[in-house]
């Protein structure tokens, strides 16, 4: 029986937790398999670059990501136009091209087509068949020193910048800017008051 005002003893001990527990062996075999597949596609797509077709710098979506850039879908029209690349002619040379998107800042659209200026520069097209050259590929020399880019291709990077760093002066250290802040918000919340009481002033000095 149990006395006095103590808690009752309620310890769950047949959970059989041994049941529950997950484990898993297969993580060495997987790492090797995934090694595999990629020299297999790297084989399978020689000689493109294995991490698929150029895409464009975008900016995320919504107003938590916005000041990041990533790779987008594809290059817009306007930006293949401006880089001189015909619309048919960019997905069999390694460009992926999205027809839907827009265009909403030029330097959005100046960074894309430099980067597809750039990507024309350093391409290097191999004939259909060997041998057999058309109008558009690359020379023999060329094609002798190309290699199969691994990994990612003109990879996109935010560009940080420059702090310059000066020495902080006496009259820096004088300036009261919170001071300031709270001056310029005052004018700014009296300003219509200020001008109305102007506009009525000016017309009773003019009668």
């Amino acid at each position: 029986m149990v006395k006095h005002n103590n808690v009752i003893p309620n310890g769950h001990f047949k959970k059989h937790w041994q049941n529950y527990v997950k484990t898993w062996f297969n993580q060495p075999a997987r790492k090797t398999r995934r090694r595999v597949a990629r020299q297999k596609k790297a084989v399978k797509v020689f000689p493109r670059p294995t991490a698929g077709p150029l895409r464009p710098v975008v900016h995320g979506q919504t107003l938590k990501y916005n000041m990041k850039v990533r790779a987008g879908r594809g290059f817009s029209l306007e930006e293949l136009k401006a880089a001189g690349i015909p619309k048919k002619l960019a997905p069999t040379i390694g460009i992926a091209v999205d027809h839907r998107r827009k265009n909403r800042s030029l330097e959005g659209l100046q960074t894309n087509i430099q980067r597809l200026k750039t990507y024309k520069a350093k391409l290097v097209i191999f004939p259909r068949r060997s041998g057999k050259f058309k109008n558009g590929d690359s020379s023999a020399e060329e094609l002798a020193s190309a290699t199969q880019v691994q990994g990612d291709f003109m990879p996109i990077t935010r560009e940080k910048a420059d702090v310059e760093l000066v020495k902080v002066t006496d009259e820096m250290k004088s300036v009261k800017a919170y001071q300031k802040l709270r001056l310029e918000r005052t004018n700014k919340r009296h300003m219509g008051a200020r001008l109305k009481k102007a506009a009525e002033a000016e017309k009773e000095e003019k009668k």
